[in-house]
């Protein structure tokens, strides 16, 4: 994608390049950033530029909309059929598929003759693509430390993963772990009885594409590799998610009960839209609960790809330089823990996944490129902010900076309380000691009753004549962790320490920070 970009910016392009193309264009966002759909923006603006015709008004989805993605995909989807249907209209005698019309299946599933006389163990077969992949390595679990209080509420785990020195793992500081979740025996269990495919969950399978156009799950073992159904829900598919609108689709077509089929008829019709988000988005329903309740549904295996999302592998951004930490990768994760507005409880099927793992166990891991790159010289200093688990990569990062050298890094670090959720404190105590390090942390909780509290971007204004010097001198900024308010907090503190300190007006602080960013001098890891 970025090579195509590349092209579509040249300079040399003639106004009228794609004056016979017809495009439109949906974009995936979420507000809680700044530049929501801005990929999609740019290149529509861009496609128009060249002659290009949208023939459909752009469509910008939002996970933050109370029905995520599918808020304004639907009306966009329908709006853009709408479009083509008028410029394209079918031929004599073929109509436009209903809706109630059962799709094919995206793979068809055959069973084996002999069945299996063993029982949950999703690593029997052999060949398991993620096993086989060279992306992947194997790392034996060395620590799994909880390093928040014991009676603190939330439990953030320190994880130090060792690799075969043959593996030879290479990674840079921003750069993340991919790690493919198992869902908890007993739940897959109890969800192969909803489904009825209990008998028959440890039988061994083939399973054949049959819809090139579709997904399907990474590392899945097709034909003529064998997998049993146990396996396909302990690690290919997400029973446990809050499904989307489709989910609800398939329903309708698998159910003939009539009482059923009256409420799905009702919440996937435009005016039950309101009354499926109360039903299932708000109280974030998961499938697992949602099929206790519909009894009279019948899913047939084919279509379990269809029927339920694929469990993804999550993403983890790094905690360790591999110069101070050769042949392993270190990772500081919060074990996802909740209830709902129903005050049921939620576990995070990764992090839960991952904290139940003992000294000695193996997983795969994988490594992906991030978004922070260092700066090309060690002496030029930089500035990390990185509250809570965002911490994650600063640590990465200034570890890899004190190996190169450097004393030239400054790290401001947000937490509740000293005594609860400081992490890795006696760490930058000691690179503070041997003074690789000036270190700035906000106990948010700890101040006396009455008092604001304290938070990272207060501190950056306490230090707002330092901060405007080191800005001066070309320091890059590091911002990591939530993307709810802290990010743009952060950047309205730099802002101001330019406008206090370095005599700019409120306009041209703003500017400045803009250009910061622009020449990638400062560098965002957010996520929600």
């Amino acid at each position: 994608m970025s090579s195509l970009w590349a092209q579509l910016l040249r300079s040399d392009l003639p106004p009228d390049l794609f004056e016979d193309l017809s495009f439109a264009v949906f974009g995936l966002g979420d507000t809680a950033y700044d530049k929501f759909c801005w990929a999609a923006k740019k290149l529509s603006r861009r496609l128009n530029s060249l002659g290009a015709q949208e023939i459909c008004e752009r469509g910008e989805g939002d996970d933050q909309h109370q029905l995520g993605l599918d808020g304004a995909l639907q009306p966009w989807t329908q709006s853009l059929m709408s479009s083509l249907l008028s410029r394209y209209p079918l031929p004599a005698g073929i109509e436009v598929v209903p809706e109630t019309t059962t799709p094919p299946s995206r793979v068809t599933i055959q069973d084996l003759a002999e069945p299996s006389t063993k029982k949950d163990t999703p690593d029997t077969w052999k060949d398991d693509p993620l096993q086989i992949d060279d992306t992947f390595h194997t790392a034996v679990v060395r620590a799994n430390k909880r390093i928040t209080s014991e009676s603190w509420y939330q439990d953030v785990r320190h994880l130090d993963l060792e690799f075969e020195a043959q593996d030879e793992i290479q990674y840079n500081p921003g750069d993340v772990a991919l790690i493919h979740p198992r869902a908890p025996p007993a739940d897959v269990q109890d969800f192969l009885e909803l489904l009825h495919w209990e008998d028959a969950a440890d039988n061994p399978i083939t399973i054949t594409r049959t819809m090139e156009d579709q997904s399907l799950p990474n590392h899945l073992p097709l034909q003529p590799q064998q997998t049993t159904l146990r396996t396909l829900l302990s690690k290919h598919v997400d029973f446990r998610a809050v499904p989307r609108r489709v989910f609800f689709q398939y329903l309708r077509y698998f159910t003939t009960d009539e009482r059923e089929v009256e409420t799905l008829d009702d919440w996937l019709s435009p005016a039950g839209a309101d009354d499926l988000y109360e039903y299932c988005h708000r109280p974030r329903r998961t499938i697992h609960e949602i099929m206790t309740e519909f009894r009279n549904v019948s899913i047939p295996r084919d279509y379990i790809f269809d029927v339920l999302p694929p469990l993804r592998p999550r993403q983890f951004s790094i905690a360790s330089s591999i110069k101070e930490h050769p042949n392993r990768i270190q990772l500081c994760i919060a074990i996802v823990k909740y209830r709902t507005k129903l005050k049921v409880p939620r576990r995070g099927i990764c992090t839960m996944y991952l904290s139940g793992l003992q000294i000695g166990e193996t997983l795969r891991v994988g490594v992906q490129r991030g978004l922070i790159s260092l700066p090309p010289s060690p002496s030029t200093p930089v500035i990390c902010i990185g509250p809570g688990t965002g911490i994650a990569p600063m640590r990465a990062l200034i570890e890899e900076r004190v190996r190169d050298g450097s004393s030239s890094n400054t790290l401001y670090f947000g937490c509740r309380s000293a005594a609860q959720d400081e992490h890795y404190a006696s760490e930058w105590a000691a690179l503070v000691a041997r003074q690789q390090l000036v270190y700035r942390v906000a106990h948010s909780r700890d101040g006396k009753e009455g008092e604001a509290r304290v938070y990272v971007q207060d501190r950056i204004r306490e230090d707002s004549k330092r901060v405007w010097a080191l800005l001066e001198e070309g320091t890059w900024v590091y911002i990591s962790g939530s993307s709810n308010k802290m990010p743009t907090a952060v950047k309205a503190a730099l802002a101001e320490a330019a406008e206090v300190e370095g005599g700019l007006d409120k306009e041209a602080s703003v500017r400045y920070v803009s250009v910061m960013i622009r020449e990638g001098r400062l560098l965002e890891e957010c996520w929600s």
